[in-house]
């Protein structure tokens, strides 16, 4: 395993009718071949910056990670007056689908990089807002007005997801998050691509009157090959995945980071066909671990 990474930002592709070009920042180990991609959509305000602790950690296992900074970054500073603002949610998954479409792009930007990525093992991943943004690939669909299932945006060039704190069914929204954010209403009985949902036992949102099972329903209202790894105690920033000494995480502990690198690392390995063990001996040693930060179950 690599523990060498080499980052270059921002890698600019051109995205006509988007207002501003997608910039993505772009992590790789140094060394090895046929490298796998993981597509990660950053949470609300978010940018290409943010995540090091999952994309660092993900590169020195051997991915490719690439990171766009969507439309809603703070440092793009949109106004919610803006025309694309009821929009961005729908762009960001564009902004996705961009990345695929530009990897030979993406490749060449990298030195060192060229001829070295395999284009046929790609996962998308995100978290909170990033994550609902991803599951559309993996087959979720947003309710519209009437309540009807909207467009199919799955791609079959996506063969696993890693959704952290991924938003829930609209069922039960706050009376804020009904007004602001009106797309909050996924619908995961068409998610057919398998992937790992990671859910905090703690997540108490202030967009649902549910509790943290909110954050499961990924899990259980979707079919095909599914995990679910619960964090004991872990709150929205799940111990800290957004970055280090991040102030908005209000749960830090680098222990709960650790366990989620190392669980979503092995996921995806074995997910994408590098090591079909490694998912295998990740949850043997998280059962064996008598003071284990987490539990998987997978259907």
């Amino acid at each position: 395993m690599s523990s060498t990474v080499i980052s270059v930002k921002p890698v600019v592709l051109a995205a006509p009718g988007r207002g501003t070009d997608l910039a993505v920042r772009v992590s790789a180990p140094a060394t090895g071949t046929g490298l796998p991609v993981v597509v990660f959509s950053h949470g609300y305000g978010w940018s290409m910056d943010g995540y090091a602790p999952l994309a660092d950690h993900w590169a020195a296992g051997g991915f490719v990670v690439v990171q766009p900074t969507h439309l809603d970054s703070r440092r793009l500073g949109i106004p919610a007056e803006d025309p694309r603002t009821p929009h961005i949610w729908r762009l960001r998954v564009d902004d996705l689908r961009r990345v695929l479409d530009g990897l030979a792009e993406v490749e060449a930007a990298v030195p060192g990089l060229r001829g070295r990525v395999d284009h046929e093992r790609v996962a998308v991943a995100g978290h909170s807002w990033g994550a609902q943004t991803a599951s559309t690939l993996l087959g979720a669909r947003v309710l519209d007005a009437d309540g009807e299932p909207g467009e199919d945006l799955s791609d079959p060039r996506v063969r696993a997801g890693v959704l952290l704190a991924v938003t829930g069914l609209g069922d039960q929204l706050t009376p804020f998050a009904a007004e602001h954010f009106p797309f909050l209403r996924p619908f995961f009985a068409r998610m057919t691509t398998p992937a790992l949902v990671v859910a905090g036992d703690n997540d108490h949102s202030h967009l649902s009157t549910r509790g943290p099972d909110w954050f499961t329903d990924a899990y259980t209202h979707s079919p095909g090959e599914k995990s679910l790894l619960t964090v004991f105690g872990g709150e929205h920033s799940l111990g800290g995945i957004v970055g280090y000494e991040v102030a908005e995480t209000t749960d830090e502990n680098p222990a709960r980071v650790a366990m989620i690198q190392a669980l979503t690392t092995a996921y995806l390995r074995g997910a994408l066909g590098v090591d079909d063990t490694a998912w295998k001996e990740a949850r043997a040693a998280l059962d064996q671990d008598p003071a284990a930060l987490g539990a998987v179950r997978s259907k």
